[in-house]
C-alpha cells in the first residue's frame, strides 16, 4: 500500500479511561478519537482486539477473529435499553489508572449476562421504541458463520468443562466427534446464544467507532500475531493446519533461540503452522483471517513477520527454547497468494525486528513491505541500523513498542555509554528523553512515526505496558481522563506541523 507521511499514537482500548475498570468502546473512545484528531495525527495504532486468554494478554486469544467482550461499553447498553442504573449498582470500586483483570473477570460477565437476558425478551427492554438490534444480530450471525460457529460452541464448551484448556475436555469432545459436537450444540445452545449475542454487541460497538475515526480522519492500524494460541477455538476447530498429535497436542511449538537478551531465548508455546497444508487450501484460513482484520482496522502489523521466510522449531516439552532448528516459512509463495487476493498493494506493516536474517529482508522487500525502526533499540553506535540516519521512507518509526520500557523508563535505566550517545547524536541533554526521542522520530525520513502514549506523557516505568519475560501484572496501563489535555493536544500539533506529519 502505498502510504504517506503521517504520524499516530499507540494506544490500546483496554487503557482509556472510563468508570467500569477497563478501557472500552464507549464515550471515553469517542472523547479519545476526536482528541487525537485534533492534534492533526492521523493514525491510531492498537493491539489484537481478541479476547484473552491466560495472562491477559492480547497477544494469547481464544480466537483470531472474535472480539473482547469486556471491551463492551456499559454506557452504550444503557443508551439502548439493554442495561439500567439499577444494573450498575454493585459495581467494584477501580484504581482509574489499571486495568484490575481479576475483579473485572468476576464483574463484567454478570453485567452483559442482565444485557442478554432483556434482548430475549422484548417486553424488558428499557425505554419505549427501542430495538435492540435483534434483526441485526440474525444478519451478523449469519455473516459470521464460518468462525462464530466454531467459537460460540468453543467458548460453551470450555466454560461447561470449567473454563480449562481444550486439551482436558473429555476424548470425544477434544477430536470433534459429530455426535459428541451435537450434543453439545444441543445442550449448551444457550450458551452458545450468549457466546454469539457478545461478539454482535463487540463488533457493533467497534464498527460505530471506527467508523467515527474514519470521519474525523483517522486510519486504524491493527494487529496480527503470526501464531495463535493452543488453547483456541482455531487450534481445535482445524486441528489439520497445525503439528498436533493424535490426541490435540502440540509436538512441536513457536519461540526464538537464545540471544543477547536472552540466553536460553524465549518459549512461547504456540502451535507451529502445517505450512504443506495451508498451501494446498491455497491458504484459505489465512486469507479469511487477513480479509477480516482488514474489514475492521485499515492498516495491519503483523507480528513476527520474520516467521513467514523462516521460524524457529522447538519440540514440544523442551524446558527453554534453547533446543530447536531454523524451518523455513511458506516465503513467497504466501504473500504472492496474499496479494493475488488483497490487491497489489498491502496495507500491511512488517514487524521485523529480532534475529533478522537476509531472506527476511528480501521477503520483506519483494513485496515493499515497510518494516519497524525503534528508537530505543539504536544508541549503540553510528552504524546502528536503528538510527534515523540509516533509514529510507519505506519504514515505520517507533519511540518503542508495547514489549518496551517507556523512554523515560528506558533512559533512567540504559548503560551509562547509551546514554551519553544518545545525547550527543540527539543534541539534547536529557532533561526530558521522551520528548527528545519523539522529536527524532517524528523529524525522521520514515513514511510513519508513532509513540506510545505514555511517552507523550513523559512517564516512567511504571506507565509500561508489557513485560515478555515476566508472568502476571501486565497490560494494566490506564490513561487517566486529565491526560487529554489542551497543552498536550497542542503540543504535538506542533510537531506534525514542524515535521509535515
Amino acid at each position: 500500500m502505498k502510504f504517506e507521511r503521517a504520524s499516530g499514537i499507540l494506544l490500546h482500548p483496554t487503557s482509556l479511561p472510563g468508570p467500569y475498570g477497563i478501557g472500552d468502546l464507549g464515550p471515553a473512545a469517542y472523547r479519545w478519537v476526536d482528541w487525537l484528531a485534533s492534534t492533526g495525527c492521523k493514525l491510531w495504532q492498537i493491539l489484537p482486539l481478541g479476547p484473552t486468554g491466560y495472562g491477559d494478554s492480547p497477544y494469547q486469544c481464544f480466537s483470531a477473529f472474535a472480539g473482547n467482550p469486556y471491551l463492551i461499553s456499559p454506557d452504550l447498553l444503557l443508551e439502548q435499553g439493554l442495561l439500567s442504573r439499577e444494573d450498575l449498582a454493585d459495581m467494584p470500586e477501580w484504581d482509574s489508572r489499571r486495568v484490575d483483570f481479576g475483579t473485572l473477570y468476576q464483574w463484567k460477565p454478570a453485567l452483559l449476562e442482565k444485557a442478554f437476558r432483556r434482548f430475549l425478551d422484548p417486553s424488558a427492554v428499557l425505554g419505549a421504541g427501542l430495538d435492540p438490534g435483534r434483526e441485526e444480530f440474525e444478519f451478523f450471525r449469519a455473516a459470521n458463520a464460518s468462525w462464530l460457529d466454531d467459537f460460540a460452541l468453543f467458548m460453551a464448551i470450555k466454560e461447561a468443562n470449567g473454563s480449562g484448556g481444550w486439551g482436558g475436555w473429555p476424548e470425544l469432545l477434544r477430536r470433534r466427534d459429530p455426535a459428541a459436537l451435537g450434543e453439545a450444540r444441543n445442550s449448551l445452545k444457550d450458551t452458545i446464544l450468549r457466546t454469539e449475542f457478545f461478539q454482535f454487541l463487540f463488533y457493533r460497538q467497534w464498527n460505530a467507532l471506527r467508523d467515527y475515526a474514519h470521519q474525523k480522519g483517522l486510519r486504524i492500524i491493527g494487529d496480527i500475531p503470526i501464531f495463535v494460541a493452543m488453547d483456541s477455538s482455531d487450534v481445535w476447530s482445524h486441528p489439520d493446519l497445525f503439528f498436533l498429535d493424535a490426541e490435540g497436542r502440540p509436538t512441536v511449538v513457536a519461540g526464538v533461540p537464545p540471544d543477547y537478551f536472552s540466553p536460553t531465548g524465549q518459549l512461547w508455546g504456540n502451535p507451529l503452522y502445517r505450512w504443506d497444508v495451508h498451501r494446498k487450501t491455497g491458504y484459505s484460513w489465512w486469507l479469511e483471517r487477513l480479509r477480516f482484520t482488514l474489514a475492521n482496522v485499515d492498516i495491519v502489523r503483523i507480528d513476527h513477520f520474520r516467521g513467514f521466510a523462516g521460524y524457529w522449531e522447538i519440540p514440544a516439552g523442551s524446558p527453554t527454547a534453547e533446543t530447536g532448528r531454523w524451518v523455513p516459512g511458506p516465503g513467497a509463495d504466501f504473500f504472492d497468494v496474499v496479494r493475488a487476493s488483497l490487491g497489489n498493494d498491502l496495507p500491511i506493516i512488517a514487524e521485523d525486528l529480532g534475529l533478522i536474517t537476509p531472506d527476511v529482508i528480501a521477503l520483506r522487500d519483494q513485496f515493499s513491505l515497510p518494516g519497524m525502526k525503534v528508537l530505543q533499540f539504536a544508541f549503540s553506535g553510528p552504524d546502528n541500523v536503528f538510527l534515523p540516519h540509516h533509514y529510507l521512507p519505506n519504514c515505520v518509526v517507533y519511540t518503542g513498542t508495547h514489549d518496551n520500557d517507556t523512554a523515560h523508563g528506558w533512559y533512567a535505566t540504559a548503560p551509562e555509554n547509551e546514554k551519553d550517545f544518545a545525547r550527543r547524536y540527539l543534541g539534547v541533554d536529557g532533561t526530558d528523553f521522551s520528548w527528545d526521542l519523539i522529536r527524532a522520530a517524528w523529524a525522521s525520513t520514515a513514511v510513519f512515526a508513532l509513540a506510545p502514549m505514555p511517552d507523550w506523557l513523559s512517564l516512567g516505568s511504571q506507565a509500561r505496558f508489557n513485560f515478555p519475560s515476566r508472568l502476571g501484572g501486565n497490560w494494566e496501563w490506564r490513561l487517566g481522563e486529565a491526560d487529554l489535555s489542551d497543552s498536550l493536544m497542542n503540543k504535538i500539533r506542533d510537531f506534525n506541523w514542524l515535521y509535515q506529519r
